[in-house]
């Protein structure tokens, strides 16, 4: 109020200039500090400046204490009103403190509130050493930011671990324990889940535990948990039970499993796991994981089931259990070699296409292991090698009243031990352009099936040098030409009738290759950059046609020869490759160039149609001079034309990739074979993909040259199937994310594979369902139905786990 007389003399003034405005001016100076001394007298205590207090601390550090008001008495300083104590990265804050200065405890009040790094905690009531980092709190809210790991198999959420509790008690060493408190990463006003717990401890950057627990979701009790784990840091393993996963199946019926996961060494980690199947018996899983060192890393897994196997209608069962097992060893060794192991053990076909989790894992019908020992140096290469190859050809079949049980049939191929020592092409003179290879091996093979089993060890081996001419005729044509002496010795043998012979057999082979590149043709085109892009791009077309002749003589006694593996395939030949290869480039400003379009034509004339009498009428006949054009077999008599093989790409990346391969017969004249793949990506988060592939090579009897044996099979299996796959989102995306997958066999008339998975994910956690269906036939037709409750940065509640989901 007595600020309004002088401000109104003031303007009063100013608008009539009276010549007693001096007079006036002092008196209103004089009434404005009047004023002024007046307010200030009457201030209220809020807006009194803060005492601050420095307190030197014996280990070198100074806690600042700032409060409206403080009184000491001896030690202890009471301080009230927006107490502030500030000591290196701690900070407490109350209403009402008393702080020793001797011992650095703090006993605070009201409001309590204590941030250290990327915690922070209120509180009710707190008795604290702002040195040590020790102290109690009662009635408390906290939250701690926790840095997460990026992982693509987990739901990520940068939440911070939200608690409540009646009493915390903090511990140097950021270490926390919570009674009758509950945690969660959710909204704390409105939480999605949350564990409860009477005791907890949370280690930062290692562990959250919890005591006797029960994890509520929407505040309603779901599960309960004598003692519980969660990890809380970037990089937390612990040893203990995973969480159980419940299901329903129609072949397997109800399922109820654990595992255990043990982590002893910081490098290796391991885990056990079993189900009990109510229709089936006990499915175990283990697994094995280690990275003693640096370059060397190790990983075994095992999948076995004990069955009892569904009931039959005549009240029989019929088991399909087995097991399955993987080892891997990778190692990089001084001296520049190279230590790998592949390991696969699978004990019959039948358990696997019972018990996969997958479809194309359970249709895969070959088994492959390999160890090798590799050094590559100054152009050569060396390696010491054991494979072995199983294919699985046939399942069993159980005896009848009227027939007999068909045994599983299947064919092993084993090379072990096995050496090979080769090199590159290299040139002995700077100024001749002649250059020298070789390939040479040593080793024992095996092979057993249906038909013929040899002894553990045939010893072979083999030498092939090499030596090849490039030669320039000017700039638009290039020969090069290629002769190369292979002799082979192989320990068994069969014998004119057929029989296996313990008898070697040995061949010395001479292999001539001439290929010509005549010039590429080529034709750009510019295009006029627009108003709204002003890049200029430039097309580039090219076609490339291709010549190569060979010449092979000196495989006797083709037949005599036992397939061990490809190199056992060699025949005679005199055969021409000729095609073409179309290309179109496309170049944006100063960007690399990027191939849109390419599309391949090629086809084999085979002078020789017989390749030295190895060819066999009616059967399929699978030569190196065959599938070097085609994987297909698709000569079952003697042959002077291979099919014309039509490759076409599509491949502008971003949108869609496109690939057509058609495989047109001239002598059955008619397309043998047909594989389509589509990719489509027109948006960020949508993809499909189809697949489309039909074979029917088989001939009919009157397009064979000469009629097969009458009791001789010599049809390839028939194929007609598609594949399609539509999905949005990812697994670990926020929102909603779905994915479908079929599967249909045409020539059966059957719906293989149906998938259909949803899910959403929120901030801290999400839903997932999947209906997924197989039908193998009379192996396997199960119906699965399968759901997860997905919590952030834990893992899944329920039994669709990440290795069976299909994203």
């Amino acid at each position: 109020m007595l600020g309004y007389p002088t401000d109104f003399i003031d303007c009063m003034l100013r608008v009539n200039r009276h010549p007693r405005a001096r007079v006036l001016s002092g008196l209103r100076h004089f009434l404005f500090l009047a004023a002024l001394h007046l307010a200030l007298a009457v201030l209220p205590p809020g807006i009194a400046s803060a005492q601050q207090t420095r307190f030197p601390s014996g280990k070198g550090g100074v806690a600042d204490l700032e409060a409206k008001t403080q009184s000491r008495k001896g030690d202890v300083t009471t301080a009230e009103g927006e107490v502030d104590i500030q000591y290196a990265d701690t900070r407490l804050r109350a209403d009402h403190v008393e702080f020793n200065s001797k011992t650095y405890e703090a006993t605070a009040t009201g409001h309590v509130q204590l941030d250290y790094g990327n915690e922070h905690l209120e509180a009710g009531e707190a008795h604290y050493n702002v040195s040590t980092g020790h102290g109690l709190f009662h009635n408390v809210r906290g939250t701690v930011m926790i840095e997460r790991r990026p992982n693509p198999t987990i739901l990520i959420s940068e939440n911070p671990l939200y608690f409540e509790a009646r009493d915390v008690e903090r511990f140097p060493g950021e270490v926390y324990l919570i009674h009758r408190g509950w945690i969660t990463i959710c909204d704390p006003e409105h939480p999605k889940w949350q564990f409860y717990a009477p005791n907890a401890r949370i280690r930062l950057n290692k562990t959250v535990a919890l005591i006797n627990a029960n994890f509520r979701l929407f505040r309603v009790p779901l599960i309960w948990l004598p003692y519980a784990t969660a990890p809380a840091g970037r990089k937390v393993r612990a040893t203990g039970f995973l969480i159980p996963d419940v299901g329903q199946s129609s072949r397997k019926g109800f399922i109820l499993g654990d595992a255990f996961y043990l982590a002893p060494t910081p490098w290796m980690d391991a885990t056990l796991g079993a189900q009990y199947m109510s229709r089936r018996g006990l499915l175990e899983r283990g697994s094995l994981r280690a990275k003693p060192f640096e370059n060397t890393s190790a990983e075994y897994t095992y999948f076995g089931v004990d069955d009892r196997g569904l009931r039959n209608p005549d009240g029989t069962r019929t088991p399909q259990g087995g097991e399955q097992q993987r080892l891997e060893i990778q190692s990089l060794l001084p001296g520049g070699w190279r230590f790998v192991t592949d390991y696969n053990h699978l004990s019959s076909l039948t358990f696997r296409l019972a018990f996969s989790d997958s479809f194309g894992e359970a249709i895969n019908s070959e088994l492959r292991s390999a160890v090798f020992l590799s050094n590559n140096f100054r152009g050569f290469s060396l390696n010491f090698a054991g494979l072995n190859d199983k294919s699985f050809l046939t399942l069993p079949v159980a005896a009848t009243p009227t027939t007999p049980a068909v045994p599983a049939t299947s064919v092993t191929l084993r090379n072990l031990p096995e050496a090979r020592l080769g090199s590159v092409e290299q040139a002995p003179w700077r100024s001749a352009p002649v250059y020298f290879s070789f390939d040479a091996f040593t080793g024992v093979v095996y092979r057993r099936d249906q038909n013929i089993q040899t002894s553990n060890f045939v010893d072979r081996y083999e030498l092939a040098p090499r030596v090849t001419v490039p030669l320039h005729f000017g700039q638009w044509l290039g020969v090069t030409t290629s002769a190369a002496f292979r002799t082979t010795r192989y320990g068994d043998s069969y014998n004119s009738a057929g029989l296996l012979s313990g008898a070697s057999i040995s061949r010395n082979t001479g292999e001539f290759t001439v290929e010509l590149r005549p010039p590429v043709l080529e034709r750009f085109f510019d295009r006029t950059a627009s108003k709204t892009d002003k890049t200029p791009r430039r097309y580039k077309h090219t076609i490339e046609p291709e010549l190569t002749y060979r010449f092979v003589t000196g495989v006797n006694h083709f037949a005599n020869f036992i397939r061990f593996d490809s190199d056992a395939t060699l025949t005679d030949t005199s055969e021409v490759e000729y095609g073409f290869t179309q290309r179109l480039f496309r170049k944006d400003g100063d960007d690399q160039p990027q191939e849109l379009i390419s599309w391949r034509i090629v086809q084999k004339h085979y002078f020789d149609p017989t390749f030295g009498g190895a060819i066999v009428n009616g059967q399929r006949n699978v030569f190196q001079a065959l599938d070097s054009i085609s994987p297909f077999a698709f000569a079952f008599g003697p042959r002077n034309w291979s099919p014309i093989v039509s490759d076409f790409k599509i491949t502008p990346g971003g949108l869609y990739d496109v690939e057509q391969i058609l495989q047109y017969d001239p002598q059955a004249q008619r397309l043998v074979t047909i594989g389509t793949l589509l990719k489509v990506k027109p948006y960020r988060e949508f993809f499909a993909t189809v697949a489309y592939f039909r074979l029917n090579a088989n001939p009919a009897f009157s397009e064979l040259p000469l009629q097969p044996p009458p009791l001789l099979n010599f049809e390839q299996p028939a194929s007609n199937q598609i594949r399609g796959l539509v999905g949005y989102g990812s697994e670990t995306r926020k929102g909603l994310n779905l994915i479908a997958g079929v599967g249909y066999d045409f020539e059966n008339k059957t719906l293989q594979n149906q998938t259909v998975q949803l899910s959403y994910n929120g901030s801290c956690c999400g839903l997932a369902v999947e209906y997924r269906r197989i039908n193998l036939g009379q192996v396997r037709a199960e119906n699965q139905f399968r759901l997860a409750f997905i919590i952030a940065n834990i893992g899944n509640f329920g039994n669709l786990r990440h290795r069976e989901k299909i994203f």
